[in-house]
């Protein structure tokens, strides 16, 4: 039997309970054999336990494979004139047969599609009622005699077996089916989440580049002799947002880190970033505790959209503070332009920047707050917790 389904380790995680307890059933009907010709039904019962066993790699095929198991055991039984022993019911079913034919009912209840369960149920138990009917001349002359009513009690009993098998089938099909839909929605979830931090970084890395090089080809058509001094510049936008880009695919292929690692200074970086802007950035810095590197580099990014978006939003910008500090276990962000909003922002606008901050910062367990200043200008501050 092969199933992709359940590998060999997962099924024997999973069936070894059964297994053990079928095969203490069968150590234990080993005294009760009275005849020498009676020993012929362990290879049979062995088999039959073997295949409730591995009944979850293919249930139905197993629920045929025990049925004609069953039956042939009977018949070579029935040949030899001898009962199988111990028997649990009237006469052909012995205790580890009906034992595993109870295990591959809820099986297959369990696992198998609604027809195919229903089938190979009725299969089982139409071996089970031939392995009766054959056991039963060899028994009845010597034990019952003749039919009693008290044989009605082993109807009930294999009524109450069958239900039992049923019954566990249908528990741990519903409870794989909540634990199915649980680890959809856990997917669903890491899914989602992942779609949005991949969004963040293209946001907040790739469009900061791009952002720039719109900017600078702006400027370099409206100032004809300006144009040769910003090329380069433009180039080496245009080179940073294909190192974004190959950082988030390696993201996406290895799991690498997507975007530019902090180095061990927030300071310099956050000097670096105000740099690379060309606006009239004033800095601050009071930093008195030591910052971990993947909250520096979402400082970084906090600091680069907020960047960016004076950049696109703003126009006459004299100046542009940003304030670092900590105290007391937080950081604390600041930035804050005294730009005019402009009409059209530069290459439009998606809306998603202060989003994606917000977004960022709560997820550091922290606070965020954007918004316009008096008279002119825009605010953005932001708080993280450093440990």
């Amino acid at each position: 039997m092969e199933s992709t389904d359940l590998n060999w380790r997962l099924l024997a995680k999973r069936q070894w309970p059964l297994a053990l307890s079928l095969a203490a059933i069968a150590v234990a009907e080993l005294g009760a054999i009275s005849t020498d010709l009676g020993w012929w039904q362990i290879p049979g019962i062995a088999v039959i336990c073997v295949i409730a066993v591995l009944a979850p790699r293919r249930p139905f095929d197993a629920a045929l494979a025990l049925a004609f198991a069953i039956a042939c055991v009977a018949v070579y039984m029935r040949l030899l004139g001898v009962a199988i022993e111990p028997h649990l019911f009237w006469s052909g079913a012995g205790i580890s047969m009906t034992g595993a034919a109870m295990a591959t009912i809820a099986t297959l209840v369990r696992d198998a599609s609604r027809g195919k369960a229903v089938l190979g149920t009725v299969v089982v138990l139409a071996a089970m009622a031939f392995a009766e009917v054959m056991g039963w001349p060899i028994v009845a002359p010597r034990e019952y005699g003749e039919w009693s009513p008290d044989a009605w009690n082993f109807g009930i009993a294999a009524g109450v077996l069958l239900v039992l098998a049923l019954g566990t089938g249908l528990y741990f099909r519903a409870r794989d089916s909540e634990r199915a839909s649980q680890l959809a929605a856990s997917v669903a979830a890491a899914q989602n989440s992942e779609r949005m931090a991949l969004a963040r970084e293209l946001h907040d890395v790739v469009a900061h580049y791009v952002t720039a090089i719109v900017v600078h080809a702006q400027a370099g058509q409206l100032n004809r002799e300006a144009a040769e001094q910003v090329l380069p510049t433009i180039e080496a936008s245009g080179y940073e947002a294909l190192t974004a880009m190959r950082r988030l695919v390696g993201t996406l292929r290895d799991g690498e880190s997507s975007g530019p690692a902090a180095s061990s200074s927030l300071v310099d970086d956050v000097r670096s970033l105000a740099a690379e802007s060309e606006l009239p950035v004033r800095l601050s810095f009071d930093l008195q505790d030591a910052v971990p590197q993947e909250l520096a580099r979402s400082v970084l990014r906090l600091v680069q959209e907020s960047l960016t978006n004076t950049q696109k939003h703003a126009s006459a910008v004299s100046s542009v503070d940003v304030a670092l500090s900590s105290s007391d276990g937080v950081l604390h962000l600041a930035v804050l332009d005294d730009g005019v909003a402009s009409g059209v922002p530069v290459g439009g606008s998606g809306g998603y920047g202060l989003v994606g901050m917000r977004e960022r910062t709560e997820l550091l367990g922290g606070t965020f707050s954007a918004g316009r200043r008096e008279p002119t200008g825009w605010t953005v501050r932001a708080e993280l917790p450093i440990s």
